[in-house]
């Protein structure tokens, strides 16, 4: 049997994965198929994701070729053995059908000693360029809500529809997502004039087409991209053109985060949004309004069960943030903008709101002074974090008692808003305040 080739590849792409890595993949060949699925000590719930993997490939692509690729970042609680140990046979034993698979392979790779998930995302590029991947997903580590249909509701677009990239829609707890739903939608929306739900997807899937662009275009020794891959991903398929469609997958199960992770997932999101916002002006700075993306299943869903929060916390650190870095301020904020909310701040204010209107200005004004540098751009985004807690207690506190449309017409009213306010960012962009 004459041994099986990759294709050719760029060398920068190609060094960086292991020798080890590169041998198993020449094994592979090609496949239609590829499912990526980046870890780092998840042992405790990546079994039963990738049995929900296996099974998906069999019930919904049994003809096709198919590879499961785990990108690690340096797990060492076993859980690439797991990935690579999970049999096939397994998966066909728990379902009676009669199966025709070709091929499914499962292989590991660690790419570092520690988790970094724009290298995770690279290494998924990778293979599916060097195996010629027709239709690829990521599936997150914490997506423990995964079923069988996700697999066919991913990659059936892609691979049958000649879509391009396929993102998910949830649904959420009211309280959950509130940077998603506050800042990071209405503001793609309003650039971009797609109302694109999840613009930072940690579950999606892409063509090999839409892999290979953003492998060759992404600067990856750039912090930022590292930093924010996800969220620059669906941008980069926004700015070139390509055919985006969401697909409901259920329930998202909130994850308990520390407050400290705040800073780090808005320069995953925040911080990947405003660094799009140079190279794509071209683009954004002409789009007015907004319009609706192919969509399957429930666009918008909304949970109103008991979520605890502390929102007395949240006023503090707003409160003290604007105090302790009323200097910064200065740096980023119109004199306007700094003075309410310094008003807002106020121990004696009792009745704190951060409108809508306030927010959007804040939040233009940030991006506005990313662009020009005004400070370290990290420190603007650190900056930022405050301000967004205090959006965040107004916010929990407008919906705590309305219904899944009132929270809705909420977030439907705040997209608006950046939607109308638009035209003072682009003042703002090269001069203005």
């Amino acid at each position: 049997m004459a041994e099986a080739k990759l294709p050719e590849v760029r060398l920068a792409d190609e060094t960086f994965l292991t020798d080890d890595f590169l041998r198993q993949l020449i094994n592979v060949g090609e496949v239609d198929i590829l499912v990526g699925v980046p870890t780092h000590n998840n042992a405790k719930t990546i079994g039963a994701i990738v049995e929900a993997i296996q099974a998906g490939i069999l019930s919904f692509f049994p003809r096709q070729r198919a590879a499961i690729i785990n990108a690690d970042g340096g797990s060492r609680d076993g859980t690439p053995e797991l990935i690579v140990k999970a049999a096939i046979d397994d998966a066909r034993g728990r379902d009676s059908k009669p199966y025709t698979l070709r091929t499914l392979h499962s292989i590991s790779t660690q790419y570092s000693s520690s988790p970094a998930r724009g290298t995770a995302l690279r290494t998924i590029l990778s293979a599916a360029e060097l195996l010629r991947a027709k239709a690829c997903a990521v599936i997150s580590p914490e997506s423990t809500q995964i079923t069988t249909d996700w697999l066919t509701t991913l990659l059936q677009p892609i691979y049958s529809e000649e879509f391009d990239l396929v993102l998910p829609t949830y649904c959420r707890h009211r309280s959950d997502g509130i940077l998603l739903t506050n800042l990071l939608y209405p503001m793609t929306r309003a650039l971009y004039g797609l109302t694109i739900r999840e613009p930072y997807a940690l579950d999606f899937a892409f063509s090999g087409r839409l892999g290979s662009q953003f492998l060759a275009q992404n600067t990856w020794q750039d912090e930022t991209a590292r930093a924010g891959s996800e969220t620059q991903f669906t941008l980069a398929a926004i700015a070139g053109g390509y055919r985006i469609r969401q697909s409901f997958l259920g329930t998202k199960e909130h994850v308990e985060r520390a407050s400290a992770d705040l800073v780090p997932a808005m320069r995953q999101t925040v911080g990947a949004l405003f660094s799009s916002m140079e190279p794509s002006f071209s683009l954004w700075s002409t789009k007015t309004g907004s319009q609706p993306i192919p969509t399957t299943g429930a666009e918008r869903e909304c949970i109103l069960g008991p979520l605890r929060v502390n929102r007395k916390r949240l006023r503090e650190m707003f409160s003290t943030g604007i105090a302790e870095l009323e200097s910064v301020f200065q740096s980023i904020l119109s004199p306007s903008t700094l003075a309410e909310l310094q008003q807002i701040a106020c121990p004696e204010e009792v009745r704190f709101r951060y409108s809508n209107e306030l927010w959007v200005k804040t939040v233009y004004e940030f991006a506005a002074a990313f662009h020009k540098s005004v400070i370290s751009r990290d420190h603007i985004i650190q900056a930022l974090a405050p301000l967004f807690r205090g959006r965040a207690f107004t916010f929990l506190g407008e919906n705590s008692n309305d219904s899944a449309d009132d929270v809705e017409h909420n977030v439907e009213a705040l997209c608006l808003e950046f939607e109308r306010m638009k035209p003072y960012l682009l003042e703002i962009w090269s001069g203005g305040e």
